[in-house]
Formats: C-alpha cells, structure tokens, sequence
C-alpha cells in the first residue's frame, strides 16, 4: 500500500517554523516528514529540534549532498537523529551538481554513479559498526562506530536516471525520486531498481516519489505555481533530460528568459510533471503513481509556499490529506 508523507515546503530560517509540518504528521495520517538539503538550517538539527519540541515523528532527508560530509559523519547524524527522536529515519544522500562537487572537492567526480556506489556502502558499514576497512576511489574509511540498538535507519539514493536507478538497486534501501512523471516512474525508473536489485540478490528498494502538486483555485495559475517550485530545476541539463525521456515536452530556448520559463512551467502542467487539479483530478493524477509501483509520495507544495505562503501550504497539505482519508 502506498503512503503518503509531507515535505517541509520552504527551507526555514528559524527552527521552529518547522513545527506546524511536523505536527501534521503527528496528528494526521501521514508516514514521515521530509526535507532537502538545507544550506540556512543544517537538516538533521531542525529535526532535532521539532523533537525536543515534542514532535518525534519519523523523517526523511530528500537528499542531502554527499561533498558536505564523510560517510562515518553521515551515519553518525543519521543515527544520532534516529536516537533522538525514537523514530525511523530514511537519510537520502546524493552527488549534488558539478559545480556543487567543485566547489567543495575541487573537481567533480568523474564517475557519480561510483562515488555514489562507495558513499552509500561506507554509510551502511558505518551504521552496521563494521570493522571493514573501504578504500574507493573517493573514499577511505576504517571503522570507527560502535554498533547501537535503536529505531532502523534506512539509507536513501537520489534517483533521476537509469544509472542511480541501478545503482540504488545494488546498494540503497530507497530509491529517492524528485519531479518524475509516473509514466516515468513505471517504465524506466522502478523497472531497473528492480532489475538491479535481483542481479545483486538482494530485496529491492522502495521508491519515494516527491511530487509538487497544488490544489485549483480561482486565484491560482497553475503555471506560475509549477515554477515557483521547480524553476530551478528546469534549469538543470540533467531535470531537463529526465522530463523529456518522461514524455514532457520541454520546448528548446528561444532566447528569451521569460517566455522559455513560462513555456517550460506549461510543459510540467500539460505532463503531469506538476500536479493540478480539484481534489477528484489530483485523486486520479496521484493513481498512476501507485500503479507504478510507488511506495511513498512525499505531498511538496513549495510552490504555494512560495506564492502564498507558509501558512497557506500548512493548510493545502491538511486540506491534501484530509482528501486523501488521512486527516479530517
């Protein structure tokens, strides 16, 4: 059966702006809370936060970058946060950007799908409190980590194409997917996690999918909302691959900023890329998810938070679950 759980639709700037998303998973429905990488407030430590503020909910990262920590720091936050809160945790982990690696490593990797193989496997020995010595090609690491009972902690890939796709099959407990169109999903991405997973002999990982998605409304333009959320990653030559092998027709460049921008929201809306509708269309648009084999759906409404804000996404995720028998 296919859960449902809430992204944090801004990145905060002060921790306790993360309490109204953490108590809607608290007192609704809804499987865990999830956030990206934050460069304002570090993730683990808002988490931490909303715990000791009494929400002790399970939680996601969706992802973080892998330049910005070791793999033993990252099992230590990890675990550390699962022991804090008493609550699982699905820590996803990522290569990050080109510029992103440069910037922190001094050059890209050359192999992501390598670095990201070596990164999730020294994760994995870490939390197990292995005593293997890794030496990869980006990485060494000697067991450091005690082995502690506590609340399970999953390790997350973030997946856009058929490589992470394979590799999240050989190594990760989650495949960790941002913006994918379920036709996408079902024909490309969780075929090969599933195919991976068999050659490695192991069970194959669930798929979350982060899916934006707005409620209609009189007031709304659904292609201002798709690109207050995703204007970003239309610019990335990596999203834009992904969308069109998922059957979004991204029209090229023209040259003007603003018609390309405009045109390419349209896209997301018109492939269901971006998700709206009234409540029976969203109901029908999020089915296809589910027949693609989706385990999770992670609600992300950044884009009426950011065009109306935090108060106004708190209430469309409630109004989302309540729709979905999650919440009343």
């Amino acid at each position: 059966m296919t859960a449902y759980s809430v992204l944090v639709p801004f990145v905060p700037s002060r921790p306790e702006q993360l309490l109204p998303f953490a108590g809607l998973v608290h007192w609704t429905g809804a499987e865990r809370l999830w956030q990206g990488q934050s460069l304002v407030t570090e993730t683990h430590q808002a988490f931490a936060h909303a715990a000791g503020a009494g929400f002790r909910v399970p939680v996601g990262l969706g992802v973080t970058l892998m330049p910005l920590r070791h793999p033993t720091e990252a099992a230590l936050q990890a675990r550390s946060l699962a022991l804090m809160t008493g609550q699982p945790v699905l820590a996803g982990y990522g290569p990050g950007a080109p510029a992103v690696q440069k910037a922190l490593l001094g050059a890209p990797y050359r192999s992501p799908l390598t670095a990201a193989r070596e990164y999730l496997t020294a994760v994995r020995a870490a939390l197990d409190g292995t005593d293997a010595v890794l030496e990869g090609e980006y990485l060494h690491q000697e067991a450091l980590l005690p082995p502690v009972p506590g609340p399970p902690v999953e390790i997350g890939l973030g997946v856009l194409r058929p490589g992470m796709a394979r590799v999240a099959g050989e190594v990760a407990d989650a495949a960790i997917c941002w913006l994918t169109p379920a036709r996408y999903l079902a024909d490309t991405i969780v075929p090969e996690v599933t195919k991976s997973a068999e050659s490695a002999d192991r069970p194959a990982p669930k798929v979350v999918a982060m899916v934006p998605i707005a409620l209609a409304a009189p007031d709304r333009d659904p292609v201002r909302l798709a690109l207050a959320s995703n204007r970003h990653h239309l610019k990335a030559a990596h999203y834009q691959d992904m969308l069109r092998r998922g059957g979004v027709e991204l029209p090229a460049a023209t040259g003007s900023q603003a018609q390309d921008e405009s045109a390419r929201g349209a896209a997301l809306v018109a492939g269901d890329a971006f998700l709206y509708g009234e409540p029976a269309e969203l109901l029908a648009k999020l089915e296809p998810f589910r027949e693609a084999g989706v385990d999770e759906i992670v609600l992300n409404v950044t884009g009426v938070a950011q065009l109306y804000g935090a108060q106004a996404a708190s209430r469309e995720l409630r109004t989302l679950l309540t729709i979905l028998g999650l919440a009343s």
